[in-house]
C-alpha cells in the first residue's frame, strides 16, 4: 500500500455484491432512465459502467490520470479533474453521484459546492461517506510516521485532535458535520440513512459467516443502531 493509495483511497476494482447493492439504492431512489449522469471521483469506473445500464449519458471525472485512463475503457465520457474545479456548466446533470469520494479531496465544503453547481435545478446528487461512529477506520492509518493499512478498531471513537492526527489522509463524518456541509447550498435531504458493509471478502471465503452478518446488519439499518454502520448515505435535490 503506497502513500498515494492511502491519501486517495482505493477504489472499486471489481463489481460486487456489495457495490451493487449500492448501486441499486441511488436507482431504486431516482429515476434515471435517460438521465444525464456524473459520477464524481470515479476511480476505474465501476460505478461509471453500471450507470450506462439505466442511460448512454454518463461522465465521470478523476484524479488520477492512470484511473481515469483505465475508466475511459469502460465509458468514454471520463475526464481527468478533481473535484474541486468541475469542466462542466451550471446546471448540466440530471445526478451527480459520489461514492466514498468526499473524504479524500483536499477541500470538501468546494468540491460538494462544485457538484451542485453542475446539477441541474430539480435534480439530485446521491453521496456515500464514511461515517464517524463507525468502530473502525478501514483506510488504515499513520503511526511513528509510518502508514499501516487495515481496519483499525476505534479510531473514529476518539477525540477529534487525535483521530486526526492518526489518520490525517482521511475524513470521517458525523450527521453533525454532513449538516454544516451542506448548509447554506441550495439544496434539501430527501434521504439520510446509514448502510453497513457488503462483506464480500468473508461471504468469498466464509459464505455461511458472510451471509449471516449480511442478514443482521441490514436488518440493523431498519433501526437506531444504523447510526453505527460503515457509510452515510444522502439524497439531495437541488432547489
Amino acid at each position: 500500500m503506497t502513500d498515494k493509495s492511502a491519501l486517495r483511497g482505493n477504489p472499486s476494482f471489481v463489481w460486487r455484491a456489495g457495490q451493487e447493492r449500492r448501486f441499486q439504492m441511488a436507482s431504486q431512489s431516482i429515476d434515471l432512465a435517460n438521465k444525464h449522469i456524473l459520477d464524481v471521483g470515479c476511480g476505474v469506473g465501476m460505478y461509471t459502467a453500471a450507470f450506462l445500464r439505466k442511460t448512454p449519458h454518463v461522465f465521470g471525472t478523476e484524479i488520477e490520470y492512470e484511473r481515469a485512463t483505465e475508466a475511459r475503457e469502460r465509458t468514454l465520457g471520463v475526464i481527468q479533474s478533481p473535484a474541486e474545479h468541475l469542466p462542466f456548466a451550471d446546471n448540466t446533470f440530471d445526478l451527480v453521484f459520489s461514492h466514498e469520494v468526499l473524504e479524500h479531496v483536499q477541500d470538501d465544503a468546494v468540491s460538494l459546492a462544485e457538484m451542485t453547481r453542475v446539477t441541474r435545478s430539480g435534480g439530485h446528487l446521491v453521496i456515500f461517506v464514511p461515517n464517524r461512529l463507525y468502530p473502525f477506520e478501514t483506510h488504515g492509518v499513520y503511526w511513528r510516521g509510518t502508514y499501516r493499512f487495515g481496519n483499525i478498531p476505534l479510531v473514529n471513537w476518539f477525540p477529534t485532535p487525535i483521530r486526526d492526527r492518526l489518520a490525517p489522509h482521511v475524513r470521517a463524518y458525523t450527521s453533525r458535520q454532513l449538516g454544516r456541509l451542506i448548509t447554506g447550498l441550495p439544496v434539501e435531504i430527501l434521504t439520510h440513512s446509514c448502510v453497513f458493509a457488503g462483506y464480500d471478502n468473508i461471504v468469498a471465503r466464509h459464505p455461511t459467516l458472510g451471509r449471516v452478518l449480511r442478514r443482521v446488519t441490514y436488518s440493523l439499518e431498519r433501526s437506531p443502531l444504523r447510526a453505527f454502520a460503515l457509510s452515510h448515505f444522502l439524497v439531495l435535490r437541488k432547489i
